[in-house]
């Protein structure tokens, strides 16, 4: 009796320990499962709580040095993402917000400004200038539906912010085009932003080399995204041949530290048979039919520079989305709308005056037309394919009969 009594107490106490041993390994297998399945329990969570901050680095994908084929919106560049850095996710794409409608954006308050600072014919000619806008944004819209799915793949990026600038207290945000007003815009926005009085007490100089204005690369990641969704996005545009004419006579026919040196230099030695050594030296009087050739050359000497790379890459209008075109053609009047329709001070208008080589004519339509005269209708051609977005994108005709 006693042993048996003992044998029982012996089973119960080694079932005991298999039962100990079996709850455990049932945990650990339990443990194992649910390290495995907790990715996917964060994603359900985050999916369920759209709400819950998710910390991750912002991160901005960078272009190549090399280059492939443009695509057909212009925008042929060669896009990675380093590590530690990424991209706006296409759910903020700037692509995928609709343009608000430009009337609703202009209240009772800015009406009245607009009519008080407007050209004589009061309402009429502000009807005159929303109906310019939306027809210049509807041609856009549908030029840029075309080719939705090539641009619906594209994240913004650092480079294609990088032309941006950002004011802050009237919400706007301006893409710089060099040679269609930027100097005075940026007057502009100083003003705005409070660090200048007047447009007219601002010299050239600290227009373009201080510290005054920030660019929309230079924010956070979820401050970038914030703006490109609410503010005003703004490009000013200009016909391309008289824009590469304009950047040309700048450049290279008035004295310049940089362009004569950096690009004069190697133009020159490329293009210009038996160039003599001060020309080789000083890069000075380059020829416009050389800077065309280098232009078009898809192996040029040196880079391709904001004063006449197409506006199409310079600005992304595709990808971007601007609210407002205004056009170097009709520079005072849509310029003069748009600060009225943003709450600008009544007293600030934009400027007209020319601080770079004042004494100089501006550059027109008939200074263009002479000097692409100088070039052979192949040539003129090629320009113009070169640039053949920019006359799509904003509906500037053919410069010349001859172009197809």
């Amino acid at each position: 009796m006693d042993f048996r009594l003992q044998n029982s107490v012996s089973v119960c106490r080694r079932m005991r320990l298999l039962c100990s041993l079996w709850v455990l390994l049932l945990l650990g297998v339990g443990s194992l499962l649910l390290l495995v399945h907790l990715p996917d329990l964060t994603d359900t969570v985050l999916h369920q709580n759209p709400g819950v901050p998710v910390l991750v680095a912002p991160r901005w994908p960078v272009e190549k040095d090399s280059t492939q084929p443009s695509d057909a919106v212009g925008i042929g560049r060669v896009l990675v993402s380093p590590p530690g850095l990424r991209p706006l996710s296409r759910s903020v794409s700037p692509l995928s917000d609709p343009v608000p409608d430009r009337k609703q954006r202009v209240t009772k308050r800015h009406r009245k400004l607009l009519l008080k600072t407007a050209l004589p014919g009061g309402e009429e000619v502000l009807q005159q200038l929303d109906s310019t806008q939306e027809s210049r944004l509807h041609l856009l819209k549908q030029f840029c539906s075309r080719y939705r799915p090539i641009i619906g793949k594209r994240h913004v990026t650092r480079q294609q912010v990088s032309r941006v600038y950002v004011e802050d207290r009237f919400r706007l945000l301006y893409c710089e085009v060099p040679k269609a007003g930027c100097s005075n815009w940026k007057r502009v926005l100083m003003v705005l932003g409070g660090s200048a009085r007047s447009t007219q007490d601002i010299p050239h100089d600290v227009v373009h080399y201080s510290n005054h204005l920030r660019r929309l690369e230079s924010y956070t990641f979820s401050d970038v995204v914030d703006r490109l969704r609410s503010y005003t996005k703004v490009l000013f545009v200009r016909e391309p041949f008289e824009r590469l004419v304009s950047a040309f006579r700048d450049k290279f026919e008035s004295p310049n530290l940089y362009y004569h040196p950096v690009f004069g230099r190697a133009i020159i030695s490329r293009y210009r048979a038996n160039a003599t050594r001060t020309a080789l030296r000083t890069g000075a009087g380059v020829t416009f039919r050389e800077f065309v050739q280098y232009l078009l050359d898809l192996q040029r000497p040196v880079g391709m520079d904001i004063h006449w790379e197409p506006v199409s890459q310079l600005c992304s209008p595709c990808l971007l989305r601007y609210h407002f075109i205004g056009k170097f053609e009709s520079l005072q009047e849509d310029a003069n709308h748009l600060l009225r329709s943003i709450g600008a001070p009544a007293n600030l208008t934009f400027p007209d005056f020319k601080d770079r080589n004042p004494q100089a004519e501006r550059t027109s339509s008939r200074i263009t037309q002479n000097y692409f005269s100088q070039l052979n209708a192949t040539e003129r051609q090629k320009v113009f394919d070169f640039y053949h977005m920019d006359y799509l994108m904003f509906n500037y005709p053919k410069p010349f009969t001859d172009l197809h």
